[in-house]
């Protein structure tokens, strides 16, 4: 026998009830059309992923519930069974699948396992469920399980599973950072072979704020084998016809199941529903796997985060600073392959440290994109800067100040342009620079979204080489690629003034960061005492100003912000 799934790779719009239904239902009617016995959505995606503090209004609770009223009245006489993911509210809010068919509310699982880890927060707004949920259709058992769920060795899946459950359906937001996509291919078809049953899995799709959903749903056999998967940082629907016996073979061929014990959980809810539709011919629609290179995969995930950014936000147009350099260049790129050319905004503003070189790379970028761009000159303000504060400056040597005095002019025309015409301002600051404090407050960190704020400078330079290749030109001209990385704030600058060389920095960072290894652990690593002290100093030092900087797009493991959580006021030293 064959159960025929659809699954519904859908980007929500958080709070947005109404857009979220409307895709529901077009969902539901493809759905209908397949003759799919089932169709899934990922988690709590009638409210959007994660609504955050809007869980404490009682108004956006019992809004979650209209809309799911509404959601149930359209199934009538619709014989596919639903499952949504939105918040249950009884005595407590619960992360929940409704269970919905022919108009009627079947049943509600509540979500077991709540992460309180990393980017989420989940023990802070939803009481956990306790009652594993077991649907009966046509001749098969089908366990139901949300995200977590199935991410702890012993969850809901395993009473499932050892109750008779012959599939298990897991409704998911799982946000992405490089690498999550093959460790999760990778442990939900471990899981599907240990307890021999097949894994239905149902991604979030979409940027909210500073996270990505990157998709890529994946239908496991009871061998572990992924049979269909989802489009990566694409909305997707997927159906596929599996075959319910062959579990049942699978675990003859290996008992290790029998042995298991089962008892962690009360016993389960036992749902019926109708199975109304018949399949003659077979269908599995959907990529069995999608293949991307490291710079590719980022490279997808920051426009995607970025273009949901601007979407969701209500904007239409972002604007940015274009100093020559590779990260204000790959920004642009991004934003192009985001919004279109017509929506991206470029500003030029040299000054009298600006190289001819920096000017004119800036100027091929913008042609080659074919984006509106403007020259502002910062000099004629900045000497009005000078004289304004030749008095109380004249006993003190030129520093750091009237370095940053730059940068602040240029934040200020950026900020001006954003509110005479509507333009989100992207800053260009990446990991390296926002890491040591290489940037100025209210300066080049002014701005709506920081986009490439996880990628380190190392990976800038190999996301930008791969563009060029993925466009077949030279998008992003040569010099850009060969010149020193510099400021330009003053004569002769370049990064390494001040940063070791990157290569050394962004691996002392990642470890530092991502690893949060000790100085001494660092050390051992082969990098010489005193510049991972310095590292480690600029790093602790400069959480001030991460605090006060714009949200950017998370792409690794352990990104600033809510991702990484360290206090400003702080005496704990390791340099």
């Amino acid at each position: 026998m064959y159960l025929r799934i659809t699954l519904a790779q859908l980007d929500a719009v958080l709070g947005d009830f109404d857009h979220n239904v409307e895709k529901i239902k077009k969902a539901i009617d493809i759905a209908e059309l397949e003759r799919s016995d089932i169709l899934i959505f990922p988690e709590l995606f009638l409210t959007g992923y994660p609504p955050e503090d809007l869980i404490l209004r009682t108004s956006f609770l019992k809004r979650n519930m209209q809309a799911l009223n509404n959601v149930i009245n359209y199934t009538k006489n619709k014989n596919t069974l639903v499952l949504l993911g939105f918040i249950n509210v009884d005595t407590d809010a619960h992360n929940a699948a409704a269970i919905i068919q022919n108009g009627k509310l079947l049943g509600v699982y509540h979500k077991h396992l709540l992460p309180n880890y990393s980017v989420f927060d989940e023990r802070r707004y939803f009481a956990p469920g306790d009652s594993p949920t077991i649907i009966s259709l046509k001749e098969a058992k089908i366990g139901i399980t949300i995200c977590e769920d199935i991410w702890s060795p012993i969850g809901p899946m395993h009473e499932e599973v050892l109750e008779g459950a012959q599939i298990i359906m897991n409704l998911s937001a799982s946000p992405y950072y490089y690498g999550k996509r093959q460790l999760r291919k990778n442990y939900v078809s471990q899981k599907a072979y240990d307890y021999h049953c097949p894994i239905v899995y149902c991604n979030l799709i979409g940027g909210q704020d500073e996270l990505v959903f990157d998709g890529g749903s994946i239908v496991v056999d009871s061998n572990g084998n992924i049979v269909a998967e989802g489009k990566p940082f694409e909305e997707d629907i997927i159906t596929v016809d599996l075959e319910i016996e062959e579990n049942l073979r699978s675990n003859l061929h290996d008992p290790r199941r029998r042995h298991i014990e089962k008892g962690y959980f009360s016993p389960p809810v036992f749902i019926k529903a109708e199975g109304n539709f018949q399949h003659k011919n077979l269908k599995v629609t959907g990529k069995i796997s999608y293949n991307m290179t490291k710079e590719e995969e980022i490279f997808k995930a920051l426009v995607l985060g970025l273009k949901d950014y601007v979407r969701k936000n209500g904007f239409i147009k972002v604007v940015l600073g274009l100093s020559g350099g590779m990260d204000s260049s790959l920004v642009a790129v991004i934003a192009v392959e985001a919004l279109g050319k017509e929506n991206v905004v470029g500003i030029l503003m040299p000054s009298m440290y600006s190289s001819e070189h920096s000017i004119n790379d800036a100027k091929k970028l913008s042609e080659n994109l074919g984006i509106e761009h403007h020259i502002i000159s910062i000099s004629e303000v900045y000497h009005s800067y000078e004289e304004a504060l030749e008095n109380i400056f004249k006993n003190y040597p030129r520093d750091i100040t009237e370095e940053n005095i730059q940068a602040r002019i240029r934040g200020n025309y950026l900020m001006a342009l954003s509110n005479k015409f509507g333009y989100l301002v992207l800053t260009t600051g990446n990991k390296s620079e926002t890491a040591t404090g290489y940037a100025t407050l209210y300066g080049d960190m002014a701005g709506g979204l920081s986009v490439i704020k996880d990628v380190y400078k190392t990976d800038i330079y190999k996301i930008a080489a791969w563009y060029n290749s993925w466009k077949g030109s030279e998008i992003i001209p040569e010099n850009i690629f060969i010149k020193p990385p510099s400021a330009e704030l003053r004569p002769d600058q370049t990064d390494q003034d001040t940063l070791p060389p990157y290569e050394i920095l962004d691996e002392i960072l990642r470890l530092y960061i991502e690893e949060e290894r000790a100085v001494e652990e660092i050390v051992e690593r082969g990098f010489e005492k005193e510049t991972v002290k310095y590292v480690a100093r600029l790093v602790d030092k400069n959480e001030y100003k991460r605090r006060q900087g714009p949200i950017g797009i998370k792409i690794s493991k352990r990104a600033f912000g809510k991702d990484r959580r360290m206090p400003i006021t702080n005496k704990y030293r390791e340099w």
